[in-house]
C-alpha cells in the first residue's frame, strides 16, 4: 500500500539517517556529549550548544565546509535536537570552544596560544576514558598547516613551510597528539613560521602538566628531530624514540651501518602477507641506536636501483647530453677522461647499504625488536592522519576586517579568532569519532575503507510518505559498508516500514 501510494498522489520527504545513527552513538559513548554538556552548564547560552557542536562535527565527518554550509547541509539529514538552531548559534558555539579561559587558568598555556574552553573539553574527555589500568606513556605527534585568506587577517598567521602547498598565504600549524592505542588526545596550534622541532618541546611540557603524566616516551619521525630537541628531551628526563636521517647522519653512515653484530629476526603477518624484519642495538659514544631492516623493502629498493642503472646505461649510449636535468641519475655517476660521465659501481654499492634500512635513536632500554615495533606504530598513526586530512580541511579561513578578530594576547599567534580555534577543534572531535569507529571495526576483524563507509552511510535514507490522511516512514536497505559501521557501533536499524501516529 505504501509503495503504491508513492506512485500516486502521495507527498514524500526524504532524509538521510545513516551518519546520525552511527556517530550519535559514538558521540555519546566516547564521552563527547556528556563532557560538552558538563562544561557548557557552567554558563547559560539560551540554545542547544551541544547540538550545535555535534552538527558541526557531523558535517566535518561527512564532507566539511563552513558553518554556513553546515547550516544548509543539515536540511537533508535527520539530526535530533537541531531544529531550532540558527546560523548564528553555530558561530556562537565555535566562539565558545575557542574562548580564552580566565587569567588564573592560564598557568599551563604554551608560548604560542592561550588556554581555551576546548582545552577543558580535551582534558575531561581524557579523564572520561581513563581508568585505573590506562596510562598515557606513549605519545605520537603529527602536524599539518592551515592557511588564511581574505582582506583582513593579514597578521593572523605567519608565513612558513606550507604543508597544504600554499606558501603565499599566512598560516598556522595544527599538531595532533595521539596515544599508543591510536586515540587522539589533544590538539595544539602554533604560528606557521615555527618549525615542528621548535613546537615539540613546549607541547610535551604542557602535555605532562595537563594530563598529570609522570613518565612519557615521545615517538616522532625524523622531521621532528634536531640536536637541540634531543638535548631538551634529555634535560627533562623524557624518554624518546626518534627516527634519524640515515643518509645525512655521519655517525649512522660511518659507524652504525658498519656494525657487524648479528641481527635479531622477526616475521610479522599483516593482512595475510608475511613481512620479514630484523633489528639490533648499536651504541656509539653513549648514544643508543636501533638498526632495523625490512627485507621486502630491501628487495624493492634493490630492484628500483637496478632499473635506474639499466636506464642510465641506455642513456649514456646516447651521450652525456641525454642526462641533463635528470637528478635521479646523478648519485650513480662519476666523471672520466675528457669530462665524460660513467656509472660508478662504488656509489651503487654504497647506496645498497641503505636498502630497506631505517635507524632509530633512543634513550630507552627497550630491546631492538620492541623499539622497532613501537616506531612502526608511528607509521600507522601517520597513515591514519593522512587519511583524515579532509577532517582538518576547515581552511582556507576568510576574514574581512582585522577589527572583528579578538587579540589572543601575549607573544605568539597574534590575532587569533575564537571561532577559528573552535572550528579547528570540531575537526579534532571528528577525528576522535573516526578513530573510535575504525578501532571498533578492527575489533571485528574487518577493514573498511573510510570513503566507502561515508558513502554508504550517506545513502541510507528514510522517506516519510503521507497518503490519504496517514503517514509512514520507509527506510532504504543499507549498503555493505554502512552495515559494517552500524554493527561496529552497536546500532540497530529502524523498521523498514513504520506507521506514524497523528501529531
Amino acid at each position: 500500500m505504501v509503495l503504491s501510494a508513492a506512485q500516486d498522489d502521495a507527498t514524500a520527504a526524504v532524509r538521510r539517517i545513516g551518519p546520525t545513527l552511527v556517530f550519535e552513538r559514538l558521540w555519546a559513548e566516547t564521552g563527547c556529549r556528556a563532557v560538552i554538556e558538563g562544561v557548557a552548564e557552567e554558563r547559560k547560552h539560551g540554545f542547544a550548544l551541544e547540538r550545535a557542536i555535534f552538527l558541526t562535527v557531523l558535517h566535518r565527518l561527512m564532507g566539511g565546509g563552513s558553518d554556513l554550509a553546515a547550516d544548509r547541509w543539515r536540511e537533508n539529514y535527520r539530526i535530533a535536537g537541531v531544529e531550532a538552531l540558527e546560523l548564528h548559534h553555530l558561530y556562537r558555539a565555535m566562539a565558545w570552544l575557542g574562548e580564552e579561559l580566565p587569567a588564573p587558568e592560564q598557568h599551563d598555556r604554551t608560548p604560542f596560544a592561550p588556554r581555551c574552553t576546548k582545552d577543558l573539553v580535551e582534558e575531561r574527555l581524557f579523564s572520561h576514558r581513563r581508568d585505573l589500568f590506562s596510562r598515557l606513556d606513549l605519545v605520537f605527534m603529527d602536524t599539518t598547516s592551515l592557511s588564511f585568506e581574505g582582506a583582513g587577517g593579514q597578521t593572523l598567521g605567519r608565513h612558513g613551510h606550507s604543508k597544504d602547498h600554499r606558501p603565499d598565504l599566512p598560516q598556522m600549524i595544527l599538531a595532533v597528539l595521539i596515544d599508543g592505542d591510536g586515540r587522539p588526545v589533544c590538539s595544539e596550534l602554533w604560528p606557521g613560521n615555527v618549525a615542528d622541532v621548535t613546537g615539540l618541546i613546549p607541547v610535551i611540557d604542557r602535555l605532562r602538566r595537563r594530563f598529570a603524566i609522570g613518565r612519557i616516551c615521545v615517538v616522532a619521525d625524523r622531521g621532528m628531530i634536531s640536536t637541540e630537541t634531543v638535548a631538551a628531551l634529555e634535560e627533562r628526563k623524557l624518554l624518546y624514540l626518534l627516527g634519524t636521517r640515515e643518509r645525512a647522519d655521519k655517525v649512522v653512515r660511518a659507524v652504525v651501518l658498519a656494525d657487524t653484530a648479528p641481527y635479531v629476526p622477526l616475521t610479522i603477518t599483516k593482512r595475510g602477507h608475511e613481512i620479514d624484519y630484523e633489528a639490533k642495538a648499536v651504541t656509539v659514544g653513549g648514544r643508543r641506536y636501533i638498526l632495523c631492516r625490512n627485507h621486502q623493502e630491501a628487495t624493492q629498493d634493490a630492484a628500483a636501483r637496478d632499473a635506474i642503472l639499466a636506464k642510465l646505461a641506455q642513456q649514456l649510449k646516447k651521450g652525456d647530453k641525454a642526462l641533463v636535468g635528470n637528478t635521479g641519475f646523478r648519485r650513480f655517476l662519476k666523471t672520466e677522461g675528457h669530462g665524460h660521465f660513467a656509472i660508478d659501481p662504488a656509489k651503487a654499492e654504497q647506496d645498497a647499504r641503505f636498502d630497506g634500512v631505517f635507524v632509530l635513536r633512543t634513550n630507552t632500554d627497550l630491546d631492538p625488536l620492541a623499539a622497532m615495533l613501537r616506531y612502526k606504530q608511528l607509521w600507522t598513526v601517520a597513515a591514519a592522519f593522512r587519511t583524515a586530512k579532509h577532517l582538518l580541511a576547515t581552511w582556507p579561513i576568510f576574514h574581512k576586517v582585522d577589527a572583528t578578530i579578538r587579540l589572543a594576547g601575549g607573544k605568539g599567534l597574534g590575532p587569533l579568532p575564537p571561532t577559528s580555534r573552535g572550528a579547528v577543534f570540531c575537526s579534532f572531535l571528528a577525528l576522535v569519532l573516526k578513530s573510535e569507529l575504525e578501532q571498533r571495526i578492527a575489533a571485528l576483524g574487518r577493514d573498511g575503507a573510510w570513503s566507502a563507509i561515508l558513502a554508504d552511510l550517506d545513502s541510507l535514507t528514510e522517506t516519510e510518505i503521507a497518503h490519504d490522511g496517514r503517514r509512514f516512514l520507509v527506510r532504504a536497505a543499507p549498503r555493505p559498508a554502512a552495515s559494517l559501521a552500524l554493527r561496529a557501533a552497536g546500532v540497530a536499524l529502524p523498521p523498514t516500514v513504520q506507521a506514524l501516529t497523528a501529531d
